[in-house]
């Protein structure tokens, strides 16, 4: 996961023209691009195999802290524009990444060599067999790399394009919003929280894949629970 910020480019130092933007920095793509590049990189790593790399969850929650009205610096962003343009991006990315793996994901996916998107394709088929394509489909949006294989993969295994939608969208608006407005809520209560932006974004960005924690916890002890009661009910010598 990606959370480097470069805090001279998020308080005060918009880079230059001359200088390289590092697609991997999320202060620096604001600078450059704003809200558009929201909707940009979101369509891409939801989308496009090639941007499972790319910053989601630092992105969101730096963009929404660079919302806030307390927030210091040059940067400053627009909330709602932020907002449409997250949607927008992460929702737009997903369907598209559904038709493309429809029409060949799992070709493409067999010609990467990139060794974390083949792990993120097993964990995201995990995902789709152990918790049914709703909550499998929810919960990919706040693992990095997953988010972007799993929509492609929905669509080579033939999940129903109504399912796939309905949910991909309540996923998509919970990521995007809840980053989005979290880092906003923050960056307006608590005065010059951009000079510790980096500490703040590893912070939410963990707490946002608490959920996930805690439902992976749950579904090991369910098989260890019903083997225990197998275990007791079988008479011995069987």
């Amino acid at each position: 996961m990606v959370v480097a910020v470069a805090s001279t480019q998020v308080t005060g130092h918009v880079p230059g023209l001359a200088q390289a933007i590092d697609v991997l920095d999320a202060g620096s793509l604001l600078a450059a691009f704003g809200a558009l590049g929201v909707a940009v990189v979101l369509f891409a790593e939801t989308g496009l195999l090639v941007g499972f790399f790319l910053p989601g969850d630092s992105l969101l929650f730096t963009a929404g802290l660079l919302c806030a009205p307390g927030a210091g610096g040059a940067v400053h962003l627009a909330l709602g524009q932020v907002l449409i343009a997250a949607a927008v991006g992460t929702l737009a990315g997903s369907q598209t990444g559904y038709w493309i793996g429809r029409r060949g994901g799992r070709s493409l996916l067999a010609r990467s060599r990139a060794r974390k998107l083949h792990e993120g394709a097993a964990r995201a088929e995990e995902y789709l067999t152990r918790y049914g394509h709703a909550k499998a489909i929810v919960l990919a949006r706040f693992v990095p790399v997953v988010r972007t294989v799993l929509n492609p993969l929905a669509g080579a295994l033939n999940v129903p394009a109504r399912t796939f939608t309905r949910w991909q969208i309540t996923g998509g608006l919970l990521w995007t919003l809840g980053l989005t407005l979290a880092g906003y809520g923050l960056g307006a209560s608590v005065p010059n929280v951009d000079r510790y932006l980096l500490p703040t974004v590893a912070l939410v960005v963990l707490v946002s894949l608490t959920p996930l924690g805690v439902e992976l916890l749950r579904s090991r002890r369910r098989p260890a629970a019903g083997t225990e009661h197998v275990d007791a009910t079988t008479p011995p010598g069987t």
